[in-house]
């Protein structure tokens, strides 16, 4: 009110200030035009000062009295649109009480006629740490909070009294140093309703493969195939339409289906039960039929949505099949895959990946190898088989070899020592990075995961990157790979190599070192030919022995010393039994060079105690955490790893994790209690 007081005042004594500059002027004319000007103006200038005067001591009260009673009529039509305005409004003081609220407010939370409320009384979101953070602005100051059965969103903001000028008639007894909090509530649950139903009612476009048309209708008779597919054909379709979805036959073996997102939602709570089912779908077939499932969501259109379900498709196909996969987005779930992929009689496919490896490999002045980080010996052999077949065409070829574990040093040296080879035949990432250019082929050999390569920044040098691996895909893959040989069901790299190499050119002739090489991967991987190994395998062990592969020689170059023996034999003394049917132990990694050997080692060894169907053995190297996993055939450790950033196979996987053992060994266990709550495990 006194600001309004001194504006008024200013307002009715500014005619006494102009009468001064008249008087100026007046002063002027009597120089410039005389005394008889000079006399009139004085007299204009007294009259015009004596009505300001008068007007200024008899108006003021008059106009002060009207002033006053509107401001007053006007706080009451405020306080008055504030109490019956529709959204709920409540002043709140900075400890939380309530100073006041509109009829709304009350009516909201039943709150008039209480004193000394405070919000968190009604709202327990909006307790003391929350209006302090509001306060000093550390905070959004919006909130969706449900109340009643609705769900209102909390708007707040602070007040500083100083800066307003119309004070409410419930703020005069507050200093003008305090903070106020000014709540309004807004009922969005009809909003949040619709944009849920929104939400539920947007469409999912899914492909549905059956993974082994083929095989399956061979292994039954053949009056019985038609019934076999017809079986497998209903149970699909009555699975999906018992969702309220559609689904339409585009092939023999292929389904194009569209289903609602809360009809998906329904399905992965449920884990997807038709690929365990469609397995029971039997009339005397010995192998069971299996199918893959791609989902695609998360776009605003459908040709999106279809090349999400696409890609998903290639992601469960590129994992072994048998499994669910969803691509929401950037965001990639897995359901299922849990029985091994079905190894393909057929090398059809292996013939064309040569014929196509060579003709890349050909089209370059150089060839560029490497496999993951830590090169194993599988990772080596495959090389190993790369680099004879450059050499058959011609072609210079690099393998690249960082630091050479304990495990491979053997077979490095054995072509480090023979004169036949080329001295750069292994270099490190450096020199491979000078090599690298627009004419050079490179060549990935068991991994598909950029991050995991031995030099990640070839990749990105040349246009011509080829990959040859037998891990299941994960969701980082090598995006720009013009040649991409993955097969899941394969026991190692160098089974697949070998598979190449005698399809490649028939001028291609091993020689026994690298016979040896390709062979030793072969039973690393297989565990001496006991995990994985199907009758590929064989074949290519049987090529290999052709070529002058030697077990003898190979099992010399295998063995151990004896600090290795003692480390393994520490990591299964120390093991411990989880939840029955689990083994997690740790490798010690002083006085060893290839410590993750060594505790892969050990995880296989754990699996021959009675009673454990996977093993988990921690091994510290290089200030990270390797995990490698081992089961026989109950457990996916393929899935448990990949939610420690890893992968593998089924049944052989492992991860890189940067964080203590004991850590480690309880996110372990908290991934095998969800894998037991989600029925994992079957009785």
């Amino acid at each position: 009110m006194k600001k309004r007081k001194g504006a008024v005042i200013r307002y009715l004594i500014l005619p006494c200030f102009l009468a001064i500059w008249l008087v100026l002027v007046d002063i002027l004319m009597w120089r410039v035009c005389g005394s008889t000007a000079g006399i009139i103006g004085v007299i204009g200038i007294a009259v015009y000062l004596t009505a300001a005067l008068v007007l200024y001591f008899r108006m003021y009260p008059q106009i002060l009295q009207d002033f006053t009673l509107y401001a007053e009529q006007y706080d009451t039509i405020q306080n008055r649109m504030i109490s019956q305005m529709t959204i709920p409004y409540a002043v709140l003081d900075t400890y939380g009480y309530l100073i006041t609220v509109n009829d709304a407010f009350a009516s909201l939370t039943e709150c008039r006629g209480r004193k000394a409320l405070r919000i968190d009384s009604l709202f327990p979101e909006l307790d003391q740490p929350a209006l302090e953070k509001l306060i000093h602005h550390t905070e959004d100051c919006l909130k969706t909070i449900p109340y009643g059965g609705r769900i209102l969103r909390v708007q707040m903001e602070p007040i500083s009294i100083q800066n307003l000028e119309n004070v409410p008639s419930y703020m005069e007894n507050f200093s003008s140093s305090d903070m106020l909090i000014s709540l309004y509530l807004y009922d969005e649950t009809e909003n949040i309703t619709l944009k849920q139903e929104k939400e539920e009612d947007k469409p999912v476009v899914g492909l549905v493969y059956v993974d082994n048309y083929e095989e399956a209708s061979e292994s039954v008779e053949e009056v019985r195939r038609a019934l076999l597919m017809a079986l497998v054909d209903r149970q699909i379709t009555k699975y999906f339409t018992d969702y309220d979805a559609v689904v339409r036959k585009t092939e023999k073996d292929k389904y194009f289906v569209v289903l609602k997102n809360s009809t998906l939602v329904k399905m992965k709570e449920e884990r997807f039960p038709i690929l365990d089912g469609i397995k029971g779908v039997s009339i005397g077939n010995k192998m069971p039929v299996t199918i893959s499932i791609g989902l695609g969501l998360g776009t605003r259109s459908f040709r999106q949505d279809g090349d999400y379900a696409r890609i998903a498709m290639e992601m469960a196909l590129g994992r072994g099949g048998d499994q669910a996969v969803i691509k929401d987005g950037d965001t990639i779930s897995y359901y299922g895959g849990k029985s091994l992929q079905i190894e393909k009689s057929t090398r059809v496919k292996a013939r064309v990946k040569a014929q196509a490896l060579k003709e890349y490999m050909s089209s370059k002045d150089k060839v560029v190898c490497m496999g993951h980080k830590i090169t194993d010996v599988d990772a080596l052999g495959a090389a190993i088989g790369i680099y004879r077949a450059g050499q058959t065409i011609g072609k210079p070829v690099y393998i690249v070899v960082n630091d050479p574990t304990t495990s491979i040093r053997p077979l490095i040296d054995g072509f480090l020592e023979n004169s036949e080879y080329q001295k750069e035949i292994f270099i490190d990432s450096t020199r491979a990075i000078e090599l690298v250019d627009e004419d050079t082929a490179v060549v990935v050999v068991d991994t598909n995961k950029p991050s995991y390569t031995e030099c990640p920044q070839l990749l990105h040098r040349t246009k011509t990157v080829i990959v040859l691996d037998h891990h299941r895909r994960g969701n980082e893959v090598i995006e720009n790979a013009i040649l991409s040989y993955v097969e899941p069901f394969a026991s190692s790299a160098c089974e697949m190599v070998a598979e190449i190499l005698q399809y490649f050119s028939e001028d291609l002739k091993l020689r026994n070192l690298e016979a040896d090489c390709l062979y030793a991967g072969i039973v690393v991987d297989t565990n001496n030919f006991v995990t994985r190994a199907g009758v590929r395998t064989f074949e290519a062990a049987a090529y290999l022995r052709r070529n002058g592969a030697d077990t003898t020689r190979v099992r010399k170059l295998l063995r151990d010393n004896i600090d290795s023996y003692r480390a393994k034999a520490e990591a299964v003394r120390t093991a411990e039994i989880y939840r029955e049917f689990f083994a997690i132990g740790q490798c010690p990694s002083d006085g060893l060079e290839s410590p993750t050997v060594v505790g892969a080692q050990a995880a296989n060894e754990l699996l021959n105690i009675a009673g454990v169907k996977a093993s988990f053995v921690l091994t510290q190297f290089k200030d990270e955490i390797y995990v490698s996993a081992r089961a026989i055939d109950e457990v996916n450790v393929q899935v448990m790893m990949e939610q420690l950033g890893g992968g593998g196979h089924l049944n052989i996987a492992g991860a890189q994790v940067k964080t203590s053992a004991e850590e480690t060994k309880q996110m372990l266990r908290r991934i095998i209690d969800q894998f037991l709550e989600e029925g994992g495990l079957k009785p």
